[in-house]
């Protein structure tokens, strides 16, 4: 494995980070796709004999049990100061209030119940999970500055949001001499590349390096057309995923995918190494987030750090692109529901 630097951090991350959303104990999250301590302990051992040394996940996920089954395999399988352990916060963790969000309050409490959870000292990437517009970024900005000078957490990362609002939180970092996103985690693949406009131009500038999640586009991008939309996940995303990947660019999304097929054809390679390797052509892409949920998965994923497209295999695939919704999150009220439906009454785990 070829590591790489995150950003312009002296950071050494792998080229392939995996995400944790998919390990989670189903009861306490998502019943049809989400994998037991059983199941995913022995695909985080693998990752890590593969050289993956970054691994990232979220206080929401499975209401806490992602970070309680990661923490527990890294603390098992690897040696915490090679690894590269990230997680997030802001959406829901329990009904009521301060319950959510980026306040003093909701920063303050999360890392401690996240550093207990994933059972270490120390936070290496602690991200916040889209913005809280119901919180001043003043706030925010500072609260998260703290922990990086209280040695709770080393780096700060942020996710999808519009482009200016992150340039004005790079400039509030800047201007009072708080600790600065070092990273922009961000939904982009060759379904969806409206970050290209302004989100990534602007990370290349200030030299924040991407994690990208849904690299595969939902697992779109790894198979053919026909069985496009088939993953138990794809299934039970309902409105959230037509919201990701909306109908009216059916025919160029076709054209895509079948533009992948060929290409995969003749290097013959799986359909999710090429979507991979385009990503790794992008030069402020460090990571693409890899859901795996097997070792094959894992194992195609490390393959397509070998892949070298060509000019003109990067421009068939990109040639059929046509620009679509540009989505930045779900709304609260959309979380809040979701959360409720999951598990009423949820308490803090």
């Amino acid at each position: 494995m070829h590591y790489i630097k995150l950003g312009t951090t002296g950071l050494d991350v792998s080229p392939i980070a995996i995400g944790a959303m998919t390990y989670g104990e189903p009861d306490r999250g998502h019943p049809v796709w989400s994998m037991g301590e059983e199941d995913a302990r022995p695909l985080v051992k693998h990752a890590l004999e593969a050289g993956i040394n970054f691994f990232d996940t979220a206080n929401m996920y499975s209401n806490g049990s992602s970070e309680e089954i990661l923490g527990r395999a890294l603390k098992d399988f690897a040696d915490r100061d090679a690894v590269v352990i990230a997680t997030k916060l802001r959406h829901p963790m329990r009904l009521g209030p301060n319950g959510r969000g980026l306040s003093r309050k909701a920063v303050m409490t999360e890392v401690d119940h996240s550093l207990r959870r994933l059972g270490t000292d120390y936070i290496d990437l602690y991200q916040i999970h889209r913005n809280d517009h119901a919180t001043p970024w003043e706030e925010t900005l500072e609260a998260l500055s703290d922990l990086v000078k209280a040695g709770k957490v080393r780096y700060l990362g942020a996710s999808s949001m519009h482009a200016w609002e992150f340039a004005k939180a790079l400039r509030l970092q800047r201007q009072h001499g708080w600790a600065r996103f070092v990273s922009m985690q961000d939904h982009y693949n060759l379904l969806a590349r409206e970050e290209e406009r302004e989100m990534i131009p602007l990370c290349l500038d200030e030299g924040v390096g991407t994690i990208i999640w849904s690299p595969l586009a939902r697992g779109r991008l790894a198979r053919a057309w026909d069985d496009a939309r088939s993953t138990a996940r794809s299934e039970t995303d309902g409105a959230y995923a037509d919201t990701l990947y909306s109908t009216e660019q059916e025919a160029s999304n076709q054209a895509i995918i079948d533009a992948v097929g060929q290409v995969a054809d003749a290097h013959g390679v799986s359909r999710a190494q090429v979507a991979l390797a385009w990503l790794r052509r992008r030069p402020v892409v460090t990571a693409p987030l890899v859901g795996a949920g097997s070792i094959r998965q894992i194992d195609e994923a490390v393959a397509s750090l070998d892949i070298e497209l060509t000019d003109d295999e990067v421009r068939a695939l990109e040639a059929p692109y046509t620009p679509r919704h540009d989505w930045q999150g779900v709304s609260d009220e959309a979380e809040m529901e979701a959360i409720r439906r999951r598990v009423p009454g949820m308490a803090l785990a």
